[in-house]
């Protein structure tokens, strides 16, 4: 059960990591080319990139000992359901984003279900 969340875990870190080496690089342009790019938007889109570095070095060092971080998992987890919603209220109020976009707020969504299964791990580890 902790090997498969860990793998869980470490496949979907490559996730953020990707978009956010993507983003930092090519900054909003990368995103949607064909749309026209204010210096102040592709400025808060390359941060928030580096923000993204940030949830898959944060994952990367709680895979290793994951039952031992259910706290800094629940932060996470949390980030990401704020983000997750963020994305829901942009689909529901402007419009819906790209394919990417929306894979990435169903992940980010349902992230809350990695959470329960790091509490059985945890439960399971302390038990036994």
């Amino acid at each position: 059960m902790k090997l498969a969340l860990q793998i869980v875990l470490g496949l979907f870190s490559v996730i953020p990591l990707a978009f956010a080496a993507l983003g930092l690089a090519s900054g909003m342009a990368g995103a949607d080319p064909a749309a026209p790019v204010s210096a102040a938007i592709d400025n808060q889109y390359r941060y928030l990139s580096g923000v993204y570095v940030l949830v898959s070095l944060l994952l990367w060092y709680a895979i290793p000992k994951i039952e031992t971080h259910f706290r800094l998992m629940s932060f996470i987890c949390a980030a990401l359901v704020i983000g997750g919603a963020g994305r829901l209220v942009s689909h529901l109020t402007v419009g819906p984003g790209t394919p990417e976009q929306w894979a990435g707020m169903f992940i980010e969504l349902g992230s809350p279900i990695l959470l329960v299964w790091l509490w059985f791990v945890v439960h399971k580890s302390k038990a036994g």
